[in-house]
């Protein structure tokens, strides 16, 4: 059984192994779509430490008897599974696997067994999209040594047994065993500026535009609504920036390679209030945007970064791309108004809703 597996190496008939955001990193870098190096901890490695420890069958019970009215007692059921996970030795042969990957990993990129890394969450469940899962497991940044990863890999799988997650799944009816979980180890991007892009507007659906949300650092600011981004709309056709709105972005998250964490800083006032792209830049954003959503036939939710430490025009980075969910299935609009401001790209994700009014 593969228990790791590069994105560069993973074939079509391999994307079920790899959850959702594994299987769109493989199938980006397999179009030789700039994704940074990375490989997937498989489902049948995380099978593998359910069967091997004996657990499996312990964290099925405990959901199972989850009184689902008291919410302290899904609270307590919920960290005594995590704890039971991240307390636990990964099988022998799960963990060899994944230190030789990270070895591998760290010899391609000419580090000294010490490449930081970003260790993400990749659940999957039969027939159902990986988008159903966003915002729900865990990510972590800047791990660094094998050891560490081995922690964090444990840690992403505790993810699935959150309150939230356990909670959603039981709204959906989705049977506990039928979820898996993969975990994406990837080399760790040093981003100048970062930040999401829909290939449609995201407050009325119209499919001739992309909009931009951006700011500086780790997009982390930008996902979880730290920052107010820079907003714009982008004529799909001819490439021309239709609206933008430059807010000031106040801070930032940024890794540091002396204390080995992503630290939030504040962003000096000379710069806060500067475009965080500039105009070849935001153009360089779309003209990658039209391609994914080409690749993938529909219109995609994508994340991005500018890579501080690589050199102009190869410094494009794409971190993930999945369908966008909430236009896709309507009547698509065309009209050119776009409504910019505190919301932006990200609010209206957060709060579809309210984007139309």
């Amino acid at each position: 059984m593969k228990h790791t597996l590069f994105f560069k190496d993973a074939t079509p008939n391999d994307y079920v192994l790899l959850g959702g955001k594994g299987a769109s990193l493989a199938s980006m870098t397999c179009a030789n779509l700039p994704v940074p190096i990375g490989f997937c901890v498989t489902t049948h490695a995380y099978e593998a430490f359910l069967h091997d420890s004996g657990h499996g069958e312990t964290i099925f019970q405990k959901v199972a008897s989850i009184p689902f009215e008291k919410v302290s007692e899904l609270d307590a059921i919920s960290a005594q599974i995590r704890q039971l996970i991240i307390a636990s030795e990964l099988p022998a042969e799960v963990a060899e696997s994944i230190k030789q990957s990270y070895r591998a990993l760290c010899e391609l990129c000419n580090a000294n067994d010490d490449l930081p890394v970003a260790v993400r969450s990749s659940a999957t469940a039969e027939d159902l999209p990986d988008a159903s899962f966003a915002g729900q497991q865990d990510t972590y940044l800047w791990v660094v040594g094998e050891e560490a990863v081995l922690e964090h890999v444990r840690k992403c799988w505790a993810s699935l047994f959150t309150s939230r997650a356990i909670n959603y799944r039981r709204d959906q009816k989705i049977v506990e065993n039928e979820v898996l979980m993969s975990v994406v180890v990837q080399k760790m991007v040093n981003a100048r500026t970062a930040g999401v892009a829909m290939t449609l507007n995201p407050t009325n659906g119209d499919r001739s535009t992309i909009a931009i949300d951006a700011a500086w650092g780790l997009g982390e600011a930008v996902v979880s609504g730290e920052v107010t981004p820079d907003n714009y709309l982008v004529d799909k056709v001819m490439m021309h920036i239709v609206k933008a709105n430059i807010q000031h972005k106040h801070i930032e998250h940024v890794p540091d390679k002396v204390s080995r964490k992503v630290l939030t800083r504040e962003v000096p006032e000379d710069r806060a209030s500067q475009p965080s792209l500039t105009e070849s830049e935001v153009k360089e954003v779309c003209r990658m945007a039209k391609i994914i959503e080409k690749h993938y036939k529909c219109p995609q939710d994508i994340e991005w970064a500018i890579d501080a430490d690589l050199p102009e025009g190869q410094n494009f980075t794409l971190l993930q791309s999945r369908p966008e969910t909430v236009w896709s299935q309507k009547k698509t609009a065309t009209a050119p108004a776009f409504k910019m401001g505190m919301e932006g790209l990200v609010g209206s994700l957060i709060n579809p809703l309210a984007s139309k009014k």
